[in-house]
């Protein structure tokens, strides 16, 4: 059966992570949202997402097809009920769909608020839904706990160098990974290095962890789980319960906890994140759904950065800090702890961050790994932009 991943009202409240993907491309636990279906189902998945991510994001269509939430992640009681589902048929809980299968003809008028003319199930099982940033650390350990046993099972580790200091045997090294002279320390959670990473001398990680394909954990860093940084980017200082995507980097020493960095993103060096306030009251973070600051329920939140975000060195970022999209912060002071896309400034004041100088700066980091900023990432660029600057539209 083909398998669309469809957005929910949750991709309003993930913003700015969902300004630039669906939201089943989520990095939670090891693997993104979308590689966890697929990996369950042994399927390749399209979406069902915002127009202007269409192009990028594609929707394949076929004559029946099995709808999921994308923002709901997988385990093998819900794929049971899920896959016990016929055409018309339609797996819902607290009021919002998990999945249905439509023909189809039923494809265009989908709306996964408003569920009509389909026969629904109840499911009662409990299931993890990531409705908010936050949600994405503080249900990472859980995530990575399940992507680790998914992605290990019957598998055998690549040998680790005897130079390391291991403690516990929760602990898998992919293909190509290398680590020398570092601390792992499984008994609080797996660790998972991914192929061709690299842990360099004098790292100390708590797991849970997950360091992907490609990634580099510099000299001297210390992690301490649930924490995942996701392929091909370089991090260094201390990190604490925080996910970052991908292609992202924290080079150097300083501080990030309770955070979220989307791609592209780069942290300056002996930058910070508060994740604590001093009079230890919730974190209210800024919500794009109330045009206002929300309550995140939280003590400790630190930053929300969306993608191609990035912050010169000695950045001081206050608790519970969001950052849109293509966002270039500097200078001394705190910032204010909502800074909308394409602004340029820091605690002095912003500025529009030009959308030709913003295109221009993502084609060379992008050619740095390689990569093209093509036609259809400069027009999500565009549109993107006009949403954050709607009286320069043309």
């Amino acid at each position: 059966m083909n398998v669309i991943l469809f957005d929910d009202d949750a991709r309003d409240h993930l913003l700015p992570l969902t300004f630039t993907r669906p939201v089943a491309e989520i990095r939670i636990g090891i693997l993104t949202i979308r590689e966890k279906w697929e990996k369950y189902l042994k399927t390749k998945c399209s979406f069902f997402t915002e127009k202007y991510l269409s192009e990028k994001y594609p929707l394949k269509v076929s004559a029946t097809n099995l709808l999921i939430n994308g923002s709901i992640l997988p385990d093998k009681k819900l794929l049971k009920a899920i896959l016990a589902l016929k055409q018309n048929q339609a797996l819902v809980t607290n009021n919002y769909l998990i999945a249905c299968v439509l023909s189809s003809t039923k494809i265009e008028q989908f709306n996964p608020t408003k569920i009509v003319s389909l026969k629904t199930f109840g499911y009662s099982d409990s299931l993890t839904k990531i409705n908010f940033p936050w949600d994405i650390f503080s249900k990472n350990g859980d995530a990575l706990n399940a992507d680790f046993a998914l992605l290990t099972k019957g598998r055998k580790s690549a040998p680790v160098s005897a130079t390391n200091k291991i403690l516990g045997k929760n602990i898998f090294i992919e293909k190509g990974a290398k680590i020398e002279c570092a601390v792992l320390n499984t008994t609080t959670g797996p660790i998972y290095i991914g192929k061709d990473a690299e842990v360099m001398e004098g790292s100390i990680i708590r797991g849970p962890f997950a360091l992907c394909e490609h990634s580099v954990l510099k000299l001297g860093a210390k992690i301490y789980g649930p924490t995942t940084i996701g392929p091909y980017c370089k991090v260094g200082g201390e990190v604490n319960n925080s996910v970052i995507f991908g292609y992202s980097n924290k080079a150097h020493d300083g501080f990030l906890g309770n955070a979220v960095l989307g791609e592209w993103c780069n942290i300056g060096a002996d930058s910070n994140n508060s994740n604590l306030k001093n009079n230890y009251e919730n974190v209210k973070i800024w919500s794009y759904i109330k045009n206002g600051f929300a309550d995140t329920g939280l003590q400790f939140c630190g930053l929300i950065m969306g993608d191609h975000s990035k912050c010169g060195i000695n950045t001081m970022f206050n608790t519970g800090t969001v950052v849109g999209v293509s966002s270039n912060i500097y200078g001394d002071g705190f910032p204010r702890n909502f800074i909308p896309s394409f602004h340029w400034g820091g605690a002095q004041g912003f500025t529009e961050y030009k959308i030709n100088k913003a295109i221009q700066t993502a084609e060379l980091v992008y050619a740095r790994r390689k990569m093209l900023f093509d036609d259809t990432e400069k027009k999500i660029f565009h549109h993107l932009y006009q949403l954050t600057y709607p009286e320069n539209k043309k």
